[in-house]
């Protein structure tokens, strides 16, 4: 199955992208979602299938929450995971 997929990215947040259907759009993305992400800026059109790489996604996941759900949430990296010799600040 292939799904031609929207990709926008927030205004509020680095690293934080929506994935919807092409055809739907954001029109099945909650509200207060949107109000969280900001505005969004459409930042790519993909086609996924099972076979697709994706940089940071399952794209079996990405494409089974866009049906059921309308969207797929990418948020940005954890900053250990980025980089694994960075050792989160504490407070001590």
């Amino acid at each position: 199955m292939k799904r031609i997929c929207a990709v926008y990215r927030s205004s509020r947040s680095e690293g934080m992208y929506l994935y919807v259907d092409h055809t739907e759009d954001l029109t099945r993305v909650p509200d207060d979602l949107l109000v969280r992400f900001g505005t969004p800026a459409r930042s790519m059109t993909l086609v996924l299938h099972a076979e697709r790489k994706l940089a940071r996604a399952d794209v079996t996941k990405v494409m089974q929450e866009i049906a059921e759900n309308g969207f797929y949430l990418q948020l940005p990296p954890q900053p250990e995971r980025l980089d694994p010799r960075v050792v989160p600040e504490t407070d001590d």
